[in-house]
């Protein structure tokens, strides 16, 4: 498709190209010789000149909207760029921050593109194979959602950045919200993976903001055109009709809402017929009700209990609990490395026991570790229980990467430390992996250890199974991002430069069950941990086995 900058310059030129030719030809006629003749000329060179206004007024829309583009961005680069995490810890940021660089920049790149700014184009050409793609795009979209559904938000605040967090949250010191057209695309996504149920939450959001006065590029039809068929697949055929038929009162000529409107009315007349019912209400006399639906169960057994822990609800920590729960100094049995400066430590839960290291983690080690991170971060994967091979997942959304000990001082400083503090041998455990959680991060409910139906799961290492986990937050964050095991209702808060200890297996190399646990989508902030997993060889003289299967 030609552009209308483009198609007026090949106008112009065209023009000019005919008009030099005829006056080169009239001229060669002697035109100066008949005023009557030269008065063609003077309409020639008038549309001449209209045509080069024309083309003039086209560049000038064209750069016009460039700087429009170009103060939009100066001004959100200025803001993401001062405080970059804090910027994206706002999952609106990250999501917008995805589209705009998978399709926004693409416009600005096919607008530029017809006019000779080859530095420019050169540059974005470069840079373009580093931008997200449509997946990134998907990705982060699906994570709106995701927090959507876990901190049960309302869709209309959420469109407008509104989020519980602690304190001033990202949201507000950064004004993020989505438009219609935002709205719309998450919509589509959803819609495109046949999620129904997120496809009409964000539709209806899209109309509503349109039916207030926002601007959009997506059409109102296209909208009701999108919404009436989801809503249909939810089994809300009275609202199908009743969408639909205002979907064609605004475009009469929509042949699929036609043909959509008179099987839809079908459907509703079958109903009817075998409930012996004669009169139905008219639907279009019933006004648009902008509700939601029920959301649809899915594979993971314990979601309700998972995602009530998440917002802090379910918490089972009674006064009675929490009345055995203490604090102390540990010295590692009396460890040379901690006897001048023992490790604080606090019980988090009672049975199984949980607990957490206070000041394990020094701002110097965490700004070190996330340094040597970095550059490698790449997404985190998790074993297949059936071959042991590492691979994707859809339940954990993160980056990892996986530091050796002789890399820094630093790492081999924080092994020792959590040898000295759990007795443990760092030797056969893996090394330690950070992970940073982005947009709607998470690691849903799962187990660290290996169960009996995969016994392969670390056989490639040789240590056999996982005996503890040793899990270092290195960073707050402000909304979300807990700790959580379902099996007996405990949320641990991330808490920077703290730490948390607790054991997989029993002493008897029983798996424990009740240690099935999850990392909850960050909300609002950035979060960052370290993780260090402890094997069962090396251990057998530092926590001896025990006589029953659960010791």
């Amino acid at each position: 498709m030609i552009s209308q900058g483009k198609k007026t310059k090949m106008q112009f030129i065209s023009v000019t190209v005919w008009a030099v030719y005829w006056l080169w030809s009239t001229v060669e006629a002697e035109v100066f010789t008949s005023v009557g003749q030269m008065t063609d000329l003077i309409f020639t060179e008038r549309e001449l000149v209209q045509s080069l206004k024309e083309y003039i007024q086209a560049e000038e829309q064209k750069l016009a909207e460039v700087k429009r583009w170009a103060k939009k961005l100066e001004v959100l680069t200025y803001a993401s760029t001062s405080d970059p995490e804090g910027f994206l810890a706002h999952p609106v940021n990250a999501y917008k921050l995805m589209k705009r660089l998978n399709t926004e920049w693409s416009e600005l790149e096919s607008l530029v593109l017809h006019d000779p700014s080859d530095g420019f184009i050169s540059n974005i050409s470069l840079h373009r194979q580093y931008f997200p793609d449509q997946e990134d795009e998907k990705g982060a979209a699906k994570a709106l959602m995701r927090l959507q559904d876990t901190y049960n938000l309302d869709t209309e605040s959420f469109s407008k950045g509104k989020l519980p967090g602690q304190g001033q949250t990202s949201g507000v010191r950064y004004n993020a919200f989505l438009t219609v057209d935002d709205c719309f695309d998450m919509a589509k996504t959803a819609y495109n993976e046949q999620d129904y149920y997120h496809a009409v939450l964000w539709m209806q959001q899209a109309l509503r903001q349109m039916d207030t006065g926002d601007e959009a590029k997506v059409s109102k039809v296209e909208i009701l055109d999108y919404l009436s068929y989801s809503v249909y697949q939810m089994g809300d055929i009275p609202r199908a009709i009743e969408l639909t038929r205002r979907l064609v009162s605004i475009d009469p000529s929509h042949q699929r809402a036609g043909g959509n409107l008179r099987y839809f009315e079908r459907l509703v007349a079958k109903e009817l017929k075998e409930m012996d019912r004669n009169k139905q209400e008219p639907a279009d006399k019933k006004p648009i009700q902008l509700g939601t639906y029920e959301r649809p169960r899915d594979y993971l057994p314990e979601r309700e209990i998972y995602e009530a822990l998440c917002r802090g609800e379910g918490v089972k920590m009674t006064p009675q609990r929490r009345s055995r729960l203490f604090c102390r100094y540990r010295d590692g049995n009396r460890n040379p490395r901690l006897l001048l400066k023992p490790m604080k430590e606090e019980d988090e839960w009672d049975n199984p026991h949980i607990v957490r290291y206070l000041e394990a983690l020094s701002d110097e080690e965490i700004t070190k570790i996330k340094e040597l991170a970095k550059p490698r971060l790449a997404r985190a994967t998790v074993r297949d229980p059936k071959t042991g091979v590492l691979t994707t997942a859809h339940y954990r959304v993160s980056k990892s990467a996986w530091l050796e000990e002789d890399e820094d001082p630093v790492i081999a400083r924080v092994n020792q430390r959590m040898e000295d503090v759990t007795g443990l041998s760092v030797n056969t455990a893996e090394l330690l992996q950070v992970a940073n959680y982005g947009v709607g991060g998470q690691y849903e409910p799962h187990f660290d250890f290996s169960r009996k139906d995969e016994p392969d799961a670390f056989k490639s290492l040789g240590t056999g199974n996982r005996v503890a986990t040793f899990l270092n937050y290195m960073s707050d964050v402000e909304a979300g991002g807990a700790t959580v095991f379902p099996d007996f209702g405990a949320a641990i808060w991330p808490r920077k430069g703290t730490s948390v200890f607790w054991y997989n297996l029993f002493r008897s190399g029983e798996g424990d069950y009740r240690t099935r646990h999850a990392a909850c989508p960050v909300l609002v902030g950035s979060k960052w941990v370290s993780n260090k997993w402890f094997h069962e060889r090396g251990q057998e003289f530092r926590r001896p086995c025990g006589l029953t299967e659960v010791d």
